[in-house]
């Protein structure tokens, strides 16, 4: 029994040693985390120190951006930080932090009184906007133009720089007031700083600038970012060829965040400007900006509905002088010269051949020396009806001389040979005296000597007769002569008389007609327009 006793004392004092071994653990692990606590603490407390000293005078951007971006305070990785809700797009100059501040002034029942503009203190849109979208990135877009190049009419494609200024707020970049320093530059830091990831949403190419250097990054005392970015794009416009020249093309293009959805990024037009803004150097090389706007993407023309997006529409007008002088003009010209032909001689065969082939071929050479440069489609265009008509009218001229000279030479009836450029009445008058010979001679004559007509026969007063009372020569003329006459049956008209009559003709309707023709295609194609 005495070694069973021995036994169980020994048992019952391992468990003793064990249990004050586990309790001398946790009071060193304890020991050695608190005075971890306490290196981390006066770490941190010197590292504040030290941090403020990099804002003190003298020291430069570079170091002051060198302490800001350090790997333990910035991760470019992460959007900014959403801390105040009043920075929107109604904000001041990021110079001044005025516009950050204010909240207290604004009653928290009235999100349109709390959400004023600090600029021109008016409510917006894009405010009230912002109040529900709170911990939304607001980004500020503004457009600057700089210039436009000359547009190519083969492929509908304009030229357009312009500055791109984005502006957002990071609470992460704020510096002391104690620096010399407005702003800091920040563009060789470029790769160290969050950025938007903005890509452009058009139809055209980027044109790469000339210097390889083509933005600005400025970070101010209150963390506010100016980014600004100088893009030169050729854009794809969209024009209604069918009224070409007549049309005014539109020249769109968006931005969008590719990566981050509206919930996280929010782009708004800075101040709510409804325009672009002009340089005052402003270059326009025969592109003829007639209208601008900047708008918000409509939800229907959107790819993606959940991305915030802007769109900048420019409308453009055609040089209208430029096609008249080239196009039209010439075209009348050379239309109104074929119908020149109307007032020659029906049998003046050089010059009316001349005239109708010049004319058509030199049409042909102008017209399709324009068409060259003018883009390709398969519809009916206002251009295709121009040459058409005119090409129509040329034609049309050039076979009424081919008609008029026919009738002319046609052979007359009775077996009459007419000498073209005579009088046909001299030609004639050799056989009208014969066959007075043979009436005179007949039984019909010696009643109509006797000074009646024949029976059954009667005269209208303008009614050509012979008459018996004119001398030893017998004469033609009207029956209100009041001689005594007889009655002669009427001949079919002349044929030269018939080509005169159809150049008397052409000379009214040709030019009535394309005259009509102008006003309702000059008419038309400008009002559809």
């Amino acid at each position: 029994m005495g070694w069973v006793a021995l036994g169980r004392c020994a048992g019952g004092g391992g468990r003793l040693s064990s249990v004050l071994s586990l309790s001398l653990t946790s009071l060193a692990s304890s020991l050695i985390f608190t005075i971890l606590c306490i290196l981390t603490l006066a770490l941190t407390l010197v590292t504040l120190v030290r941090a403020e000293d990099i804002f003190e005078e003298g020291k430069s951007d570079k170091e002051i951006l060198d302490n800001l971006l350090l790997s333990t305070r910035y991760d470019k990785r992460l959007l900014p930080p959403v801390q105040d809700a009043d920075f929107c797009c109604g904000m001041r100059w990021p110079g001044d932090a005025t516009g950050l501040s204010n909240r207290s002034s604004t009653s928290s029942n009235d999100p349109k009184n709390q959400y004023k503009n600090q600029n021109n203190n008016h409510y917006t849109s894009h405010q009230h906007l912002r109040t529900h979208l709170r911990g939304t990135l607001t980004v500020n877009v503004s457009v600057l133009l700089l210039s436009l190049a000359s547009p190519d009419e083969s492929s509908l494609k304009y030229e357009v720089e312009f500055l791109l200024q984005q502006q957002w707020y990071d609470p992460r970049l704020r510096y002391s007031n104690r620096s010399q320093y407005e702003f800091l530059n920040a563009i060789h830091h470029y790769d160290d700083i969050w950025l938007p990831d903005t890509y452009f949403i058009m139809h055209g190419d980027f044109k790469d600038p000339l210097i390889p250097v083509h933005f600005a990054l400025r970070i101010y005392r209150n963390g506010t970012v100016n980014y600004l970015m100088r893009r030169h794009l050729i854009l794809s416009c969209q024009g209604r060829l069918n009224i070409f020249p007549f049309d005014d093309p539109l020249c769109s293009f968006a931005i969008e965040s590719i990566s981050y959805e509206q919930t996280a990024i929010t782009y708004v037009w800075k101040n709510d400007e409804g325009t672009l803004r002009k340089s005052p150097s402003l270059t326009s090389l025969n592109a003829y900006l007639i209208k601008n706007q900047t708008i918000t993407c409509p939800i229907k023309v959107s790819w993606r509905g959940n991305y915030s997006c802007l769109k900048v529409d420019l409308i453009f007008t055609r040089d209208r002088a430029f096609y008249f002088t080239t196009v039209f003009i010439p075209g009348i010209i050379l239309v109104t010269s074929s119908f020149i032909t109307f007032w020659l001689e029906w049998n003046a065969v050089p010059a009316r051949v001349m005239i109708g082939v010049t004319t058509m071929l030199n049409f042909f050479t102008t017209s399709n020396g324009f068409r060259s440069t003018l883009p390709v489609v398969s519809n009916l265009t206002a251009m295709n009806v121009w040459d058409g008509v005119c090409m129509c009218f040329i034609y049309a001229s050039l076979l009424e001389f081919v008609c008029v000279n026919y009738v002319g030479r046609k052979r007359p009836m009775h077996n009459v040979v007419y000498r073209p450029g005579e009088n046909p009445v001299t030609q004639r008058l050799p056989a009208v005296l014969s066959r007075i010979g043979i009436i005179l001679a007949s039984p019909l004559g010696k009643k109509k000597r006797e000074g009646g007509p024949p029976t059954g026969a009667t005269t209208g007063p303008n009614e050509i007769v012979t008459c018996t009372n004119c001398g030893p020569n017998p004469c033609t003329h009207t029956t209100t002569n009041g001689c005594t006459a007889e009655l002669r049956k009427k001949e079919p008209p002349h044929p030269i008389r018939v080509a005169k009559t159809i150049d008397v003709i052409a000379r009214i309707t040709f030019p009535v007609a394309y005259f009509m023709f102008l006003t309702f295609f000059f008419i038309h194609y400008k009002g559809t327009s």
